[in-house]
């Protein structure tokens, strides 16, 4: 066969551009919240020490890093102010980034030392690392649960931008499954006022829905329970976003069957969902992949997989609706499916 010729990156350069001392240096950035402590005025270390309670000389030398890499500027008498850059580390900022910091660089980074596990075994890291699989830590934890809602909470405007892309036509009414904290299924019911929703996950998640669907309380019911065990019934169309790339193909099967029992002969399912393609160099999708692999078990799918996966439960695929290149959609498709 012939040999790829194309240059690639230079790793010795990715390496230390994204070794995980520069995440973890975030992360104590982002746990002590020292974007939100200071500001343009000069803080003594001393004082940003006593106020985070952390040792004054090691938490000097962090602030030092932090400065070579653009967030903080370091004044005279070691005190330091926050860089236009390090405002996408503070507690509101749009993006949620300092959620994702959080969120990556805390249990879910132990996992990766672990990693080799995964790689000979094919089970998560996170298992083995934490004693416990990823929900279960969650349900064990419950600020880390509220870090990964509040992270996933920040990925959800991808989700509806690339969900503006799909025609609801005729529908009356949307199953919005896994649903989490209920952003997504107000943005479809705000938009089709003539439509109405039924938001389901777990209990403790759907109770935490009920400030996001303030505006269309009066068409959104609301149903606690885990989509292992059972579907809402009565809906047209059924989303799942961003749902079955947290599940290996087993469980990704058991969700989609339970979803196509509980679907009129006339609905029709929703996935809001990446497509992998690593032969277009998508590193991204092909990182990401990694993470559900090492911390969940789960898998990013190429089109090929998804239509395979898909077939497997009792649907086929439609239709496509995919602009990679979109930015509002950071990489989001929709594919809609029919029962076989």
């Amino acid at each position: 066969m012939p040999t790829d010729t194309r240059e690639g990156p230079d790793l010795r350069e990715m390496y230390h551009a994204s070794g995980p001392w520069i995440g973890q240096t975030l992360y104590v950035a982002a746990h002590l919240g020292l974007a939100d402590l200071l500001g343009d005025e000069p803080m003594g270390v001393g004082e940003i020490a006593k106020a985070t309670n952390s040792d004054e000389d090691a938490l000097y030398r962090f602030c030092r890093a932090l400065t070579a890499l653009g967030m903080l500027a370091e004044h005279p008498g070691k005190s330091f102010t926050l860089q236009p850059s390090g405002k996408a580390l503070e507690q509101d900022a749009a993006d949620g980034f300092r959620d994702g910091v959080l969120l990556q660089s805390g249990a879910v980074f132990r996992a990766w030392a672990d990693v080799l596990h995964t790689v000979r075994t094919g089970r998560p890291a996170f298992d083995k690392a934490l004693g416990m699989n990823y929900f279960e830590f969650l349900a064990a934890n419950p600020e880390e649960a509220r870090v990964f809602n509040r992270a996933m909470g920040a990925t959800m405007p991808a989700a509806v931008a690339a969900l503006e892309l799909y025609e609801f036509g005729d529908c009356g009414t949307v199953v919005d499954v896994g649903g989490g904290d209920g952003r997504l299924i107000a943005s479809v019911l705000t938009r089709h006022p003539e439509m109405n929703g039924v938001l389901q996950d777990l209990p403790e998640t759907v109770q935490q829905a009920e400030e996001n669907l303030a505006d269309v309380t009066d068409r959104c019911a609301l149903v606690g329970a885990s989509f292992f065990d059972t579907v809402a019934t009565g809906g047209d169309v059924y989303i799942l976003s961003r749902v079955l790339h947290d599940w290996d193909d087993e469980n990704a099967t058991k969700i989609l069957r339970r979803v196509r029992a509980s679907m009129p002969a006339h609905g029709r399912l929703i996935l809001v969902e990446s497509i992998l393609r690593p032969a277009e160099g998508d590193l991204r999708s092909v990182l990401g992949d990694l993470l559900m692999l090492v911390v969940l078990g789960g898998r990013e799918r190429t089109e090929s997989e998804w239509t395979e996966l898909l077939e497997s439960s009792g649907f086929k695929i439609r239709r496509v609706w995919d602009d990679p290149g979109m930015a509002t959609t950071r990489g989001h498709s929709v594919i809609e499916a029919v029962a076989q």
